[in-house]
């Protein structure tokens, strides 16, 4: 937690001399990593509880993030990486769990900046974090940052544009991402399963399990500075919540989470899901979408 409130006071200085969207931007080749250590069982415990997991002995499905975060933001928060991390919004992520894995099983992690794409709305890095155990891969993720500016467009050069056929001919059938996934159900249209009201402190108490304590998700006052009226929940804290509700978290093959609109805490949500739990989304008043989620199975 101290590593990781070291890399936020670090990112607020050095953003103010990063310019996101630069055309000739490289991304860091660090690969910071937490050397193979047992998951510590009592900020386990706090975890489970606070995100509703029950304990069943595997890890949770968005546990190793937790576990990966100070290493994250002290890749994002150097000087090395392009972007500000001040106004960097996590737009979605996706978790392939490739097996159950158990707290006393000694746990290596390694994150590293995987790419930068243009965004409608800026520039968005994705990051990947992989854990293994005695070298074997058990689980990886990876997510989206955007940050936010105006979208480059330069002028396209005629001799290199594609003509509408050629564009259609090489257009991918599908990507790692949607390959084998089910169209997904409307989210307003997902019957709901669970109400949940959210406390004010929730961003304080989650932040003091996970150790992500921006200020944006603290008190009134410091969201302010970021232009949220109020303290606004955790991203993770969202799709753990939801992901807590999942049947048989052991034969979840991928989730993919994305991220739609922040909730102001404190709030009134609800999570909702067909039967299986495989398509759920988490709505608030009016139903406005704050998350959609994904889960395909194995076999």
């Amino acid at each position: 937690m101290t590593s990781l409130s070291a890399s936020l006071v670090r990112g607020a200085l050095l953003s103010p001399l990063k310019r996101a969207g630069r055309p000739d931007a490289a991304l860091p080749p660090d690969r910071p990593t937490r050397p193979a250590t047992p998951v510590a069982p009592g900020p386990l415990a706090a975890y489970g509880r606070i995100c509703g997991f029950t304990e069943s002995g595997a890890l949770p499905l968005t546990y190793p993030h937790v576990l990966a975060f100070p290493d994250t933001m002290r890749l994002m928060t150097g000087r090395a990486f392009p972007l500000p991390v001040l106004g960097l919004v996590h737009t979605w992520i996706e978790i392939a769990p490739h097996r159950p894995v158990e707290p006393t099983e000694p746990l290596e992690l390694v994150v590293y900046a995987q790419e930068l794409n243009p965004h409608r709305r800026g520039t968005e890095v994705t990051m990947t974090t992989e854990a293994r155990v005695a070298g074997e891969l058990v689980w990886e993720s990876r997510s989206g940052y955007l940050s936010r500016h105006a979208p480059r467009r330069p002028e396209p050069d005629p001799a290199s544009t594609p003509s509408a056929a050629e564009a259609g001919a090489n257009l991918p059938t599908a990507t790692a991402s949607t390959a084998g996934r089910p169209a997904a159900a409307s989210p307003e249209e997902l019957p709901a399963r669970a109400e949940w009201s959210l406390p004010g402190d929730l961003g304080r108490r989650y932040g003091a399990v996970s150790g992500d304590r921006n200020p944006i998700h603290l008190y009134p006052l410091t969201a302010r500075l970021f232009g949220f009226p109020r303290a606004i929940a955790h991203g993770m804290w969202t799709a753990a919540r939801c992901l807590a509700e999942t049947q048989d978290p052991a034969a979840v093959r991928t989730v993919r989470i994305d991220f739609r609109a922040p909730v102001l805490l404190p709030a009134t949500v609800t999570y909702a899901a067909d039967a299986a739990g495989d398509a759920f989304a988490l709505r608030g008043p009016g139903d406005r979408v704050h998350l959609v989620g994904a889960v395909t199975r194995k076999g």
